[in-house]
This record gives structure tokens, sequence and C-alpha cells, in this order.
């Protein structure tokens, strides 16, 4: 009997391996065409991958968390009644690269005559099974051997590719009689119990790769932090203004539009800034066009979608163009393409943002403006104390190829143009 693999797919851009995100599907499952079979997360955005077919799903090529290698098995369908002639007429119709992926393969016998719907045991190795020397499992499953005092060498794998999973780890318990400890006496009422619960959270999916590249950003660039108060009084008050006269004729205004323009006027005066840096190469690209990051935080975690030549828009399609990243990125909406080619990168917290903060470079970026929270304080004008309102920017910047003078400047050119606003039109 024949089965169809689909191989994990290859996205392009020198990928060579994916992370499994989330599975659609199990073994056993009856899937339609097109229909969802796994989410898996490049180094910028997280794909879906579609079934190019019907059939019946006989193993994965995964776990979540697990990377696989562009090209190796994604889902094995065992073969149906369609056979392989109705699954051929099929795959014109699942289109693009993945019905290309389809490939015939061996199937192994059935590993029991158990019915499709009872899942498999553990598996249980005969006492004089060999201890592994490098044992497969995931941080979970390691976390909770530890914590037992259990010993992976000793317990017999059962997963997908030699991988020790928690049911493994079940069975090896119960065969060496093991008993969880016995539950602590009840506090007295009105005390509080101390508690020593512990929850092991993997870091997958987009949490991962956030910590992958900050830890390349970290280990590559040598960061200094420059942090400057701006007076935004004024902007403000343009911005209500503004608002209130082209209210439900054109976007809203944030503050963050003022900012990004700020950031494009201030980028024509210190080119250096704009600039990614290849430190393999040894070269600085400056570039004429600012395609400037605007970093979002989503329930996932945090995504930096590119605003495309920002220095072309006027500050109504700033915001419109930032509001729509925004939402396209918590949506889960957000295209590989718009998550690419920053050039510089603007960050902001928003009424959380604090006094001051080190913002990490957004790698191989040279150079990333941070924006803190807004707060009303006294200041002298005129001899008199009047009421101001006032925010800090925290800038970081790579000391291999950003001089600290020019640091100062190309940030004290964006205070300039937020507390004079009517110089963000001039230029």
């Amino acid at each position: 009997m024949a089965a169809r693999v689909v191989k994990v797919p290859d996205v392009g851009e020198g990928i060579a391996e994916v992370e499994v995100v989330e599975w659609h599907v199990k073994p056993g499952d009856e899937v339609a065409e097109d229909q969802p079979l796994a989410t898996l997360m490049t180094d910028k955005a997280s794909i879906e991958i579609p079934s190019p077919a019907a059939g019946r799903v006989a193993a994965l090529g995964g776990e979540v968390g697990q990377l696989l290698a562009v090209g190796s098995m994604l889902v094995r369908f065992d073969d149906t009644a369609g056979g392989e002639a109705g699954m051929a007429e099929r795959l014109p119709a699942a289109g693009g690269a993945l019905a290309d992926q389809l490939v015939e393969a061996r199937t192994m016998p059935p590993p029991s005559a158990r019915p499709r719907s009872e899942p498999a045991a553990p598996s249980v190795a005969p006492a004089s099974t060999p201890r592994q020397d490098r044992p497969i499992a995931s941080p979970a499953v390691r976390r909770r051997a530890w914590e037992l005092g259990v010993d992976l060498k000793d317990v017999p794998p059962g997963g997908t590719a030699g991988r020790i999973v928690h049911a493994d780890l079940d069975a090896y318990l119960a065969r060496h009689g093991h008993r969880p400890p016995p539950a602590p006496a009840a506090a007295p009422r009105g005390a509080v119990a101390p508690r020593d619960d512990t929850e092991a959270v993997p870091v997958i999916g987009l949490r991962r790769r956030i910590a992958m590249k900050m830890q390349e950003a970290k280990r590559r660039i040598p960061h200094f932090s420059y942090v400057e108060e701006v007076d935004v009084t004024e902007v403000e008050a343009l911005r209500a203004a503004l608002n209130a006269k082209w209210e439900g004729e054109r976007p809203r205004l944030t503050l963050l539009a003022f900012i990004a323009r700020a950031i494009v006027l201030a980028c024509a005066e210190c080119p250096q800034l704009n600039a990614r840096f290849d430190d393999e190469a040894g070269v600085v690209m400056r570039h004429g066009a600012v395609h400037l990051g605007v970093a979002t935080q989503t329930a996932h975690g945090l995504m930096v979608p590119v605003l495309r030549h920002a220095e072309a828009l006027d500050l109504w399609a700033i915001a419109r163009e930032v509001m729509h990243l925004a939402e396209a990125s918590r949506a889960g909406r957000v295209t590989r393409a718009e998550l690419t080619g920053s050039t510089i990168t603007l960050t902001s917290l928003g009424a959380l943002g604090g006094i001051a903060s080190t913002p990490v470079i957004n790698h191989p970026e040279v150079a990333i403006v941070g924006v803190n929270r807004i707060v009303e304080r006294p200041a002298l004008r005129g001899g008199l104390v009047v009421p101001r309102l006032a925010m800090n920017l925290s800038s970081s910047f790579d000391h291999r190829v950003i001089d600290g003078i020019d640091a100062a400047r190309f940030v004290q050119a964006i205070r300039g143009f937020l507390e004079q606003p009517a110089t963000l039109f001039v230029g």
C-alpha cells in the first residue's frame, strides 16, 4: 500500500528550517482538500499550510516547537479509496508548490490492530533495553523529569524519531512504582498557604524568534543609549486641532505619526542613522528611502511591521498606514513582505512607557528610537512657572558605526521638529 507525504515547503529567502507552531490535525483524522494542516513559523512570520488533497492522516512530521528542515516530511497520508490516480487528479486544484511536495512513500505496517479512534499506548521497552546516550525530549519533558529525579537515559522513547514524550515518562513512572508526594495539609482559615507549584512554558513560535533575534542583536551590537526630554505641548495642541478640523474626513492623527515624520526629516539631516550594517562584509548601507519599522505588541509577542517609503508620506498617510499595520499584526494578517526590509525602527510602550528605557536595536539596523510616556511637568516660561507636557525619547545606537555626537545630533533634530511642529510641514 502506498502513502503520500506532504513535505515542508520552501518559503524562499534562503530559509532552511521552520518551526512547528501548531498542528491542526492529528493521526487518524480525515481531512479535506485545502483544510489547514499546520502553522509553521519562519524567522519573520507564521505560515498556514493547507492540505493539497483529501485523505487520512497517518503520521505527523514532528511535535509543536520542533524545527523541521525544508523538504522533510510534514504530514503522511494513508492511501485512500480514490487511489493514486484520484489523488493525482486533485493535485492541480491544490495549486502552488505544495502540490509538488506530495510524493509516494512506502507505508509501514500498523503497529497493532487497535481501532483508529483508540490512541496509541506508550511504548514499553523490556528491562534489557540499553540506556540512551543522548535522549531526545522537549524542554518541558526534560524539566519534568529533572523535577521527578528521573534520568531520561533510562526512559524508552515512544515518540516520533525516537523522541521521549510525556506519555513515555508516565509509563516509566508507573512501572517503577512512583507515587506523587502527599498533598500539604490545609492551611488555617484566613492564612495564606505557601505555594510550590511551577509552570513550564515552552518558548516556541514567535516568542522563540523574538528571543533568538534579541540575543543575536545584543551579542553582535555594542549598544549605547541616549535619552532626551522633549516638550510636546505644542505638537499635542496641533494634533488636537487637526483632528478636530478633519474629523470624519481624514485618518485620526496620533503622536506616533508626528514622531515618525520627525524621524524621516532627521534622517535626511543625519543619513548615517538610516542604515543597515553588514558586519560580515564590513559595509554600511545608507538608504535614501526611510522604511520605518514600527514595533507592535501582539498577543503572541512583539512584531515589527514596516512602513515603507515613509519619506514620501504626509502625516495622514503615515497615520493610516501605521494603523493598518498595527491592526494586521494583532489580527495575524500581516504578510511576510510587511515584516522585512526596515532601515530604522520606532518603538513605544504608550502609557506604560515609563521614564526611560534602553531599546534593543533591530539588527542589522544601527538605530532605534523609543518613546516614553507623556507627563505634565512644571516649567519656567518668561519667569513664570507653567504646566507643560513632556516626554522622553530613549534611543539606542550601534557604537561600531555611530559616534555619540552623531546620535546626539539625530535626537536633537527630532526634538527640534517636535517642539516646533510647524517645521514638520516644511521639509
